[in-house]
C-alpha cells in the first residue's frame, strides 16, 4: 500500500489547514506538521479535502458500444471528475438483466481499478417493461447488484412496478425509477412550454414525470420498499417528494448537474448536444432544483453520464440521441450552482456528491467522514482554480459535453481509492 500525505489541506473546506496521512488503504493521522516519513507528499496548500465522489447514474455503454465508451475509459473520466464509485446503468447490449453481464461489468471495473464500479441491474427484462429480471440472482451474484433500474425507459406498467417494489424488499434493493409514462411522451422532442412549441418541437410534458413518481410513493409506501427517483427535473416532482417525504416513505431521489445549471433556452441554437431526457426544463425549474438539493428535499447529485458517438449527436435534432456527459464537470457545475451563490458549503457538497449517494446504495466505505481510521476515498479540489472545457480534452471517447469552452469553478486535483492514487492533476496516475 502506498503512504500519502496530503499537506495543507482543509477537510470539508474547514478550519486551518492541516497534514492528512494515508497509510495502508486509510486515514492514519491529521494534525500540523506530520512527519512525512517516506510517504508521497501532495502539496494541496488551501486546497479541500472531501469523502471521494460516488455516482448513482453512469453510463459505460459496455457491453456494446464500447465505440462511445469503456468501462476503462469511463472510470478513468470518474477518476478524474474525483469519484471513487460509480453505478453502471443497466441498458447495454446485452441489457444487464441477469447474473452474467452484471458479473461481466463488475469484473471489468475491477480489472480498470480507477473507481468501483457497480452495476445497476435492470427491473425488467431487457428492459421491456413486460416481466421481471432476474432480480434475485443478481443481488446474490459475485457482483452484489443493490440498485435495480430500467433507466432510459420508464417500468410504466404499475403492477409490474408494485411487484418489483415488494420484491425488493426481501432482497433489502432499491427500485430506481425513470419517471416518464410513455403515453404523454410519445414523439417528444423537448420540454413542453414556449420554446417548444416556437420551435416546433414535440413537448414533453412535465406532467409526465410528475405522475409516475407520484404513482410510485405510493406504491413504495404501501410496500414499505426503497425507491429511487431518477434525474428529477420539473417544480411539481419536487412538490410530490416533499410530500412523501412527509409521509414517512422510503424514497431518495438525484438531480443532475445539467438540470441544475441549463435550461430549454437552450434550444434556440437547434443543437442536440442540448438533447436529454429528461428535457432540459425552465428557468424555474433549475431554481427550484438547486433549492430542493439545498433543503435536502432531492438527496443528491449524479450525473447521467451518457457518453455518444458523433454521428448520434451531429445530426438533425429529431434524430439525435439524448444524453450529455458528465462525470468530469459534475464537481464545477455544482461549484457553479451551488457553491458560489452560497445554497451549499463544501461540507454540503460532501453530502450531495458522497454521503447521500453512498448512503442510498449501501456502500459502507464511502462517504466517510474525513477521520483517523476510516477509508481512504478521498477527492481533493482547488476551490479557486477554474478551467475551461474542452469535449476533445476529455477522458471519455465521446466528446458531448454541453458545457464546450465554458470556463468553470473548482479543479479536482487528486482522487484517492482506499489510499491510491487513481487520478492527480488532469491525468489518470495508475
Amino acid at each position: 500500500m502506498t503512504r500519502v500525505l496530503l499537506k495543507g489541506v482543509r477537510p470539508y473546506g474547514e478550519g486551518d489547514p492541516v497534514d492528512v496521512l494515508v497509510d495502508d488503504g486509510a486515514i492514519a493521522q491529521i494534525g500540523a506538521g506530520i512527519d512525512p516519513g517516506g510517504a508521497e507528499v501532495i502539496d494541496a496548500a488551501g486546497q479541500v479535502l472531501l469523502p471521494g465522489f460516488v455516482d448513482l447514474h453512469t453510463h459505460l455503454r459496455e457491453p456494446g458500444r464500447e465505440d462511445t465508451e469503456t468501462i476503462a475509459t469511463g472510470s478513468a473520466a470518474a477518476a478524474l471528475g474525483g469519484y471513487t464509485a460509480v453505478f453502471a446503468m443497466a441498458n447495454t447490449d446485452p441489457v444487464a438483466d441477469n447474473a452474467v453481464v452484471v458479473e461481466h461489468v463488475w469484473r471489468q471495473g475491477r480489472a480498470a481499478g480507477l473507481v468501483d464500479v457497480h452495476p445497476v441491474g435492470a427491473v425488467t427484462v431487457g428492459l421491456a417493461g413486460q416481466k421481471l429480471a432476474e432480480l434475485g440472482t443478481m443481488a446474490r451474484s459475485a457482483a452484489a447488484v443493490r440498485v435495480f433500474s430500467d433507466d432510459g425507459h420508464c417500468v410504466s406498467d404499475p403492477l409490474l412496478m408494485r411487484r418489483a417494489l415488494e420484491y425488493s424488499t426481501a432482497l433489502d434493493v432499491v427500485i430506481a425509477q425513470h419517471a416518464e409514462d410513455p403515453r404523454l411522451t410519445a414523439g417528444a422532442q423537448a420540454h413542453e412550454g414556449e420554446h417548444a412549441a416556437r420551435l416546433g418541437y414535440a413537448g414533453w410534458p412535465a406532467s409526465a414525470e410528475e405522475s409516475i413518481v407520484a404513482r410510485d410513493c405510493l406504491l413504495a409506501g404501501h410496500a414499505g420498499a426503497r425507491l429511487h427517483v431518477c434525474h428529477v427535473s420539473t417544480s411539481g416532482t419536487v412538490d410530490v417528494l416533499a410530500w412523501a417525504k412527509q409521509r414517512g416513505t422510503r424514497v431518495s431521489a438525484e438531480v443532475t448537474p445539467h438540470h441544475l445549471l441549463l435550461t430549454d433556452e437552450r434550444l434556440a441554437t437547434y443543437d442536440p448536444v442540448n438533447k436529454v431526457n429528461p428535457p432540459l426544463r425552465t428557468g424555474t425549474d433549475a431554481e427550484r432544483m438547486r433549492q430542493a438539493l439545498a433543503d435536502g428535499v432531492i438527496d443528491c447529485v449524479a450525473t447521467d453520464h451518457a457518453p455518444h458517438a458523433p454521428q448520434d449527436k451531429d445530426c438533425e435534432w429529431a434524430a439525435a440521441r439524448p444524453g450529455m456527459l458528465g462525470l468530469q464537470t459534475a464537481l464545477s457545475i455544482v461549484a457553479e450552482t451551488m457553491v458560489r451563490p452560497g445554497l451549499l458549503d463544501w461540507r454540503g457538497v460532501a453530502r450531495v456528491m458522497s454521503e447521500r449517494p453512498a448512503e442510498i446504495a449501501g456502500l459502507p466505505d464511502h462517504g466517510r467522514p474525513l477521520t483517523v481510521g476510516e477509508p481512504a476515498n478521498l477527492t481533493l479540489v482547488d476551490p479557486d482554480a477554474e478551467w475551461t472545457v474542452r469535449g476533445e480534452e476529455l477522458a471519455s471517447i465521446a466528446a458531448n459535453t454541453p458545457y464546450e469552452g465554458m470556463r468553470l469553478p473548482g479543479v479536482v486535483t487528486a482522487t484517492l481509492l482506499r489510499g491510491e492514487i487513481t487520478a492527480r492533476d488532469g491525468k489518470v496516475a495508475l
